[in-house]
């Protein structure tokens, strides 16, 4: 049984509550496939489950780590799909953020020569959340304007690029000292705090879609600048993470949200979206963002790179507004 390394949230809370520990892993089962982890990434997600703020999550000791990239390393019993030294990707949801994982192998999708593992494993969650909100929840076709909130995040840095790629008008907020790079990439910016961009889109008649990770109380900001017909999708609760907010339950806002549904005189709708690798088209879109990134049609953004050893680092880094795109998390590159 192989000694590794692996990230352990030890305890709900700051950044301290994050350890570097040795640990066994198990021979993968039947149905599994042992991955040697090359990268991962540190997302909203992550930093939201060191603060126990993630909705439904599992309780504290546990290893995070939303997606990784990486070869191969043991077939478990009927697992012959991969040969051992294949690249590998997956949507782990746990346990990425170590030297090796066993995961089922009906969830790998293999990673094409060619294709960058370091932005290839920001595909994963960051570009696949954008991809399918887009494509499949929201169903955005070219020429129309969509807001999005965190353009310089990693889900947001993707919307920006996927939603130029369909033809959309790009709309949203981000810290100032972004605004002159988010211009140049085709989008235009707004500071959340001043409000200003409530107005200016009203102004304009109105999105016809509005993608929100931040969380209640943006919620019915967010409903307030769609047109007729128009759509919110929230994906995410960061604004607790980001302003270091105490914890508080999520129900109620997400009751609140949705039941803005049954106001059918005003033509817009709300829906929550979360990443699930069951889904039909899961495997499918992740392999064609491989063949975009492969082929140079789209480039990820990366906000910062960090060995394994400094993930206390690499959560700090979230809750800064330097840089733009997805942290990555070298594991075993």
């Amino acid at each position: 049984m192989p000694k590794i390394k692996k990230v352990l949230i030890t305890e709900f809370g700051d950044e301290s509550k994050l350890a570097i520990v040795e640990s066994d892993i198990a021979d993968p089962a039947s149905g599994q496939v042992q991955v040697a982890v090359e990268y991962s990434i540190v997302a909203g997600s992550d930093v939201n489950m060191r603060r126990g703020l993630y909705p439904f999550q599992k309780k504290a000791p546990l290893t995070p780590g939303y997606s990784v990239v990486g070869k191969v390393r043991v077939n478990g019993n009927g697992c012959s799909k991969f040969h051992v030294g294949d690249r590998v990707a997956c949507l782990s949801k746990y346990d990425g953020q170590a030297e090796l994982i066993n995961l089922p192998e009906r969830f790998l999708v293999p990673v094409p020569e060619g294709a960058d593992p370091k932005q290839g494993v920001a595909l994963i969650l960051d570009w696949m959340t954008a991809y399918e909100m887009l494509n499949r929840a929201a169903n955005v076709q070219s020429g129309q304007k969509i807001f999005v909130h965190g353009l310089s995040g990693g889900v947001g840095s993707a919307l920006l690029a996927l939603g130029k790629l369909l033809g959309a008008e790009v709309f949203g907020t981000a810290s100032q000292s972004k605004h002159e790079e988010l211009r140049k990439l085709g989008a235009t910016p707004f500071s959340y705090a001043d409000k200003n961009w409530i107005s200016a889109m009203q102004q304009i008649g109105g999105l016809d879609a509005v993608f929100d990770p931040l969380g209640y109380p943006s919620f019915d900001e967010s409903y307030s600048i769609l047109k007729e017909g128009g759509i919110v999708i929230v994906y995410g609760f960061n604004l607790r993470g980001l302003t270091k907010a105490p914890p508080s339950s999520v129900v109620l806002p997400m009751l609140q949200f949705l039941s803005k549904n049954l106001l059918f005189w005003h033509h817009k709708r709300t829906k929550f979206f979360g990443i699930t690798r069951t889904s039909e088209y899961f495997g499918p879109d992740l392999t064609l963002l491989f063949e975009w990134l492969k082929a140079g049609k789209i480039n990820v953004p990366i906000k910062g790179v960090f060995k394994l050893s400094d993930i206390q680092q690499a959560h700090r880094e979230y809750h800064k507004s330097a840089g733009r795109g997805s942290i990555i998390l070298e594991v075993n590159p």
